[in-house]
């Protein structure tokens, strides 16, 4: 395996696994519409590491800092462009508050044009102890908080959503999982799909037939060894036949 950046933050991530020495982690997301928000954080593995105390995860809306009687966070583009833009100011004070408070590892803005969210990044981020994520919202936001607070763009696709809620609530599911604690089992994390650089190898359950359909032999022998030796010749011949550029 080639010694990268990549395998660099694998191993760390293992390593917190081993050691479970990371802090409780806290998450703050700003969003003009909370609401989008609440399902994601509120279920399922998220859900309950939240209640379990593993992770804090908190929702900010700007318009606390908004302007006039609508507490208006959005005003028009310079340059005549279509679209609403957000305004620094609201952002700029939300942000400012937060960092009173705490010192943040990345501010996180959600875009279309950052860089690609993988299992590294989120490896990474997990690591992590104070995270804040900027939903963008109407034609995004005012460049200057890019330019001046922003640390880190991520997007989760090459496509354009009506805001950055569901890639926020994306990004947080896919770090909170993998904190020690979120999941009963913490090593199935380390067998994900994407972890090693491949896609997982098939995987099945109960019962070994069904409709003439059935579980490959080799799974059921109890070798270890065979099992495993199985599982890498299938991710592989997976990777290959479904995503190629990932063997490169």
């Amino acid at each position: 395996m080639v010694w990268d950046e990549k395998v660099f933050f694998n191993l760390r991530f293992m390593v917190n696994f081993a050691g479970n020495f990371k802090k409780k982690m806290r998450i703050d997301i700003i969003s003009v519409v909370p609401e989008l928000l609440e399902s994601p954080l509120q279920h399922s593995i998220v859900g309950r590491a939240i209640k379990k105390g593993v992770v804090e995860i908190h929702v900010h809306n700007p318009r606390k800092y908004g302007k006039g009687p609508h507490l208006q966070v959005d005003d028009y583009s310079y340059g005549g462009d279509a679209g609403m833009v957000m305004m620094v100011e609201p952002i700029h004070k939300m942000i400012s508050e937060l960092q009173a408070e705490r010192k943040y590892d990345e501010i996180i803005y959600m875009t279309p044009d950052g860089e690609q969210f993988s299992q590294g990044i989120a490896n990474e981020l997990s690591l992590k102890e104070n995270i804040i994520i900027l939903c963008g919202h109407y034609k995004g936001i005012d460049h200057r908080i890019r330019e001046h607070l922003i640390t880190r763009e991520i997007t989760v696709g090459d496509y354009v959503l009506s805001g950055g809620e569901i890639p926020a609530a994306i990004v947080s599911d896919a770090i909170v999982r993998l904190l020690p604690g979120a999941i009963t089992d913490e090593t199935s994390a380390l067998s994900d799909c994407y972890q090693d650089g491949l896609l997982s190898a098939p995987i099945y359950t109960r019962p070994a037939e069904y409709n003439g359909w059935k579980v490959p032999d080799v799974l059921l022998s109890g070798n270890p060894r065979l099992i495993k030796a199985w599982q890498d010749e299938k991710a592989i011949e997976r990777t290959a036949a479904l995503r190629p550029e990932l063997l490169k």
